[in-house]
């Protein structure tokens, strides 16, 4: 069964600007297609069905132990997991700096 989820406040700001580039780029169509997509890998990672991976190991060892990640399309989703909930904690494009975006996650 899956957990419930949800978004920071970062992660929201984030989304919105992925859908706004993404409209502005390619139209309507493919901007609610990439969201639904970016979604679609929210509720995999709560439902423990997404293939996901340590930050510490791949990107920061000085990063917390329980920030991992996904690929969804041209982004990484970086969540929390704990025993009740999932957090999403951003959408990270794949050409971004990762290790100064990630140092400055609350």
């Amino acid at each position: 069964m899956a957990k419930p989820w949800r978004l920071t406040r970062g992660a929201e700001a984030s989304l919105l600007q992925i859908a706004r580039w993404t409209n502005d780029s390619f139209g309507p169509r493919q901007a609610q297609a990439y969201e639904e997509g970016l979604i679609a890998a929210c509720q995999q990672i709560a439902a423990g069905t997404a293939l996901s991976y340590d930050c510490r190991r791949l990107i920061d060892p000085d990063l917390p132990e329980d920030l991992r990640f996904t690929r969804a399309g041209q982004h990484f989703v970086l969540f929390i997991e704990d025993a009740a909930q999932v957090i999403i904690m951003d959408f990270l494009h794949s050409r971004s700096d990762l290790p100064r975006r990630l140092a400055n996650l609350p």
